[in-house]
Parts: C-alpha cells; structure tokens; sequence
C-alpha cells in the first residue's frame, strides 16, 4: 500500500513504545486532556481524562492531568470539557455518488467525523470494468481517509438480454481483485437478490469467491419472500431494510442491518422505520450499524454519519449506543474492532472532538489533527491540493449514437400504455397501465396523463446505439428536460422531458462534457454538474462540487420534478420493483422480464 503522510505503523511494530508511554517512561507526542470520553466498549461517557497519543496510535486514557506527573509531552491539547469520541466509521457507501474522487471525498468525510469508510466501486465498475474499480482504489491509497474494498459484485447488475453495462465483473475477476488488493476486504452488495434465491450459477459463483477467501459477503435486498434464501446463500448483512418487518426479519436471520439515513428529502432516510426492532420490538442494537450509502456532495456536507447518528438518537437510541453504532459496530462488522472504532490502547488514533449535540468540532486522523474547529488545517489542505489524476481513459466513456430519436411516436389509435409511476420516496415505482386515446400531438397526450417522456440511450459503444422509450406517469415537470449520465447501475443516459428539443439540449450537455446531470427549460441550460472522470465522477474539490448541486436542485424543483435526482438516477435499476427502463426497453421487476411500452 501506499504510504503517505497519514500512515500508521502497524501496531506489532509499536508494542514496545507504547507500552512504555502507557506507563509513564516514554513521552507522549500528544496529549488530549480535560475530555468527556465516550467509550463504544462500555457504552458510557467519563468525565475529567485524557488521552494519550504516540506515532499515531492510543497509548492509554487517563485521568485528566496524569501526564503531568511524568515525561513531558511533546504537546498537549485541552478539550474543555468537549467529548472525545472514536472517529465514526461508515460501512457501505458509493463514492461515485457523492460526483467527487475519492481524495475529494476525504474533506467531507473528516469534517463530519468520519475516518474510515467501506466502499462498493460498482458504479465506476459498470462503466469501466477491473480498470475502473482499480483506478478508484489508486485513488483511495493517496486520500487522506482509511478506504476499504468492498468488491462489486453485481456488474451488470443484471443480463446482457436486460441492460448493457460498460463492465463485466466475473467470478474470476472478482477472485483476481481479492488476491491483489488488500484493501479489497469483503464482497459488495449482492444487488441480484432474485437470481441468489433462484440459485443462479453465476451470482452464486461470485459468492463463493468470497466465502473461500472467508470475506464477508455484504447484501441488497427487496421483499420479506427473499430473507431466508438469501441469508442462506451466505449473505450477512444489508443496508436495504426499508420498515420495521424487514429490518426484524433480517436480524432474525443473522444478518448485519445497516441502518441508512440521509437527507429526509430523498429516498435515503430508511432508518427512521428500520430502527423500530430496536426502539418496538426489544431487539439488541450490538448487530445493528448506521451507513449513508448514497451522498451527493451537497448532502455528503450536510448529512455526513454524524448526521445519521443523531437521527438514530432522535428515533430513541442512546447516545453511546449510537455512536457505537456508528463507530464500533461497522468496524466489527469488518473485523477491525481491535483497530479502529473505539478508544482504548494499541487502537488507531483515529479520534473526534463532540459538542454537546454530537456535531463534530476537530478530527484527529492516525494521530495528526486534520480538522480544527470546524475548518481544515493547513496539513490537510495541502494534501487534498494533490489529489489522484484518473487515467486518460476515464476521461473518454461517453459513447453515443449518431441517430437519436428521443421520444416515442405518436399514438394513432387507442394503446394502453405500460407507464413507470413516480411515487415518493421514489425507490420502489409502481407499474401502472395507462389508456391512451389519440390526439394531434404528445403535448395533449402528456398533460392529460400526466405524463413525460423517459428516455434511456446506451452509452458505451457497445450495442449499436440502443434507445428505449418510456413513459413516466406523475414525474412532475412541467416544461423542459433533465438528463444525466448515471443512470445506475449500468449508466446509460437516462433523459425525461416534456418535449425532444428540450431532451436534445440535455442529451448534447452531457455528451460534450463527457458525462453530467443537466436541466434544461425552453431551449437553455439551467444547472448543469459536469461528471468527465467515467461519466461520474467531477475532479474538483468538494465545496465546489457542492455548490453545483445545490443549483442543480433548485433548478430541477423550479421545472416541477416531484423526487430527487438522484432518486431519477435510479430509475434504470433493473433490480427494484416494479417497473424499470434500461437500454433494452421497460423491465418487470422481479419477473426480470421485458415488456412493450403499449400492450
């Protein structure tokens, strides 16, 4: 692995040291005094210690003052009375979500808390294969944050006959990735949660290459029929319970609830329903994590971990055992929590300063201070003003037809269409069957259904420009267009619209800019986040990206759409019920069957 300035000695190398500052004979090189300990082990807070720290690790907790009856320190920092915590540690998320690399992603993650993060690279592997995943992982090695691997499992996350994805991650791939990287360190969510209960050969195949390797096998899962089949088939934990009977069903079975929470505005906020085994039914919490999943960088800033641990507090949790959960618990999951995730000696030092509501004030990472009241520290900003340069490839994934119908023809007798509703929170969409009477142009057509057009166009060079046509029922715009070039989970371009020139508009932002979301009204641009690196991924610092998004969704509530984009973007996920579109047309969720869009 890389070393950077942030790497820390492993601890069998440091036992001697450490020990000999623990007990008095060896200064400390720095001292955190004057804290509040919050301890994940007891789940209990101590007033009046201090904390020991040598070459970026706990040598000890102390009653505050200690160290002054022995060597002096090299410095000492006084906490006033602020609690100290493990630094959080997220276990499943998509970088690729949050549009930054993962050097970017680093700053977001430090000033809300977090300094340790598990990561499923699947969307960078739909489009770009093992390269893909092993550019991200280069990526990961430079940031100043612990990143971990867990393997894409699901790429395509369905058949070629289904969708067409830039990447294809076979067994023998992801075995190949296992044995090189060992920051590769579990197997992602098994998204094909329908085949894994059928017994399909090749998802269970890519199990296997898991479990040989005794890696945990992490999961996505619909519906209470799957439970049983799919803890059966080795997976041990998911982040996919969306209400109380699921989320007490899966704990039931043995797995890992990682309970996701997120902006209450998307569809990302499932823990308020999923932690009610915990808060109603008198399950133990000691399975139970907190994860954020899907960020963009606005909502990365703003509902970082910290953020979903106050909110499983809000629900009835108490504090040390939330914090636990989301520190302790996703490290175990791991089998890290006798190196991160806790205070106590020989642990990384991985710490945080808490005010009283438990929103971060500093962060301490492998030792070094790398955010200080609230605000980067010079030693930081100089690292992330280095970031990873992707290769040139990434740069050059957009590859789109030359002939590009983007809407439907016009009905000329009556049809009953095959619609995709939008219903909030937008994760599930309800198949609904529209009669459809002719007219002299779409516009009558679509405002009389409330209707627009949903276009998802391949993008990958690989199937002679594919182009499916939908139809999307309450979607909400009124007038203009939206596109975006993360169509998950193959990421194709997906558009909707009420007109074609508008959708051209969007079509052309995204692929002259190589990838990007876009809103487009009455022939202009109205917010546009460019995404060159894959068609995902900006290569700007985090702020700036943030400050994109925050017009991109003012524009797209201004032109009426009635969920998220990145709710949007989820609209080609061939995995979810009821109804998708793809490349390949519209796709029956879990018959995983096509169907027209006019019956």
């Amino acid at each position: 692995m890389t070393i950077t300035r942030f790497s820390v000695p492993p601890l069998h190398a440091s036992t001697v040291h450490l020990a000999a500052v623990a007990a008095g004979r060896s200064p400390a090189d720095l001292i955190i005094t004057g804290a509040r300990v919050l301890s994940t082990y007891s789940e209990r807070t101590a007033s009046d210690r201090e904390v020991w720290l040598s070459r970026g690790r706990i040598a000890a907790i102390m009653p505050a003052g200690a160290h002054k009856r022995g060597p002096a320190p090299k410095a000492v920092y006084d906490a006033r009375g602020a609690i100290i915590a493990p630094g959080l540690v997220d276990p499943h998320i998509h970088i690729e979500s949050s549009m930054v690399t993962a050097c970017a992603y680093a700053e977001a993650a430090l000033l809300n808390g977090t300094t340790t993060i598990f990561c499923d690279s699947h969307e960078i592997g739909n489009v770009m294969d093992v390269a893909g995943v092993e550019a991200m992982l280069e990526d990961a090695r430079i940031a100043p944050l612990s990143i971990f691997l867990t393997v894409p499992s699901t790429v395509p996350a369905t058949s070629p006959e289904l969708e067409t994805a830039g990447g294809d991650l076979t067994p023998d791939k992801i075995g190949a990735l296992f044995d090189k990287w060992p920051e590769a360190v579990a197997l992602g969510e098994k998204m094909d949660f329908v085949p894994v209960a059928m017994g399909h050969q090749r998802s269970h195949a890519i199990i296997a290459e898991a479990l040989k390797r005794s890696r945990p096998v992490s999961g996505h899962i619909y519906g209470r029929d799957f439970v049983a089949p799919y803890a059966a088939a080795g997976v041990t934990d998911t982040h996919e319970a969306i209400d109380r009977e699921i989320s007490n069903d899966l704990i039931d079975a043995g797995i890992w609830v990682f309970l996701r929470g997120g902006n209450p505005a998307t569809p990302w906020n499932s823990i308020v329903e999923a932690i009610k085994p915990i808060t109603e039914l008198g399950a133990s919490h000691k399975r139970f994590c907190v994860c954020t999943d899907d960020r963009d960088a606005d909502d990365l800033l703003n509902f970082g971990l910290d953020w979903v641990v106050r909110e499983a507090i809000r629900c009835g949790v108490k504090q040390e055992q939330a914090w636990s959960m989301g520190s302790l618990h996703g490290a175990t999951r791991f089998g890290m929590g006798d190196e991160i995730g806790g205070l106590g000696g020989g642990r990384r030092a991985d710490l945080v300063l808490l005010d009283d509501s438990l929103k971060p004030v500093s962060t301490w990472y492998g030792g070094a201070l790398v955010v200080d009241d609230r605000r980067v520290t010079p030693l930081l900003e100089e690292t992330l003003n280095q970031r990873y340069r992707y290769p040139e490839a990434a740069y050059n994934t957009v590859h789109l037809p030359k002939t590009r119908k983007l809407v439907p023809e016009l009905p000329t007798k009556p049809l009953v269409a095959n619609a995709i509703g939008i219903e909030m929170p937008g994760i599930v969409l309800p198949h609904r069957k529209v009669a459809i009477e002719p007219a002299n142009d779409w516009a009558t057509i679509l405002e009389r259904h409330s209707l627009s057009f949903v276009t998802v166009i391949e993008r990958h060079g690989k199937s002679n420009g594919g182009i499916a046509h939908g139809l999307l029922q309450d979607f909400g715009i009124a007038n203009g267009a939206v596109g975006s070039s993360v169509g998950h989970d193959s990421h194709n371009i997906i558009l909707a619209g009420t007109n074609e020139a508008d959708m051209a508009l969007a079509l052309d932002t995204i692929e002259t800019a190589k990838g990007g979301i876009v809103v487009v009204q009455e022939g202009k641009v109205l917010a546009f986040v460019g995404l060159p690196v894959a068609g995902l991924l900006s290569d700007k610092r985090v702020h700036e990206v943030a400050a994109e998004n925050q017009l991109l969704k003012s524009a797209w509530t201004q032109v009426g759409c009635t969920i998220p984009y990145m709710g949007f973007n989820l609209i080609p996920l061939s995995v979810i019920p009821e109804i998708r579109i793809t490349d390949k047309g519209l796709v029956k969720v879990p018959e995983m069957e096509l169907v027209p869009l006019y019956d």
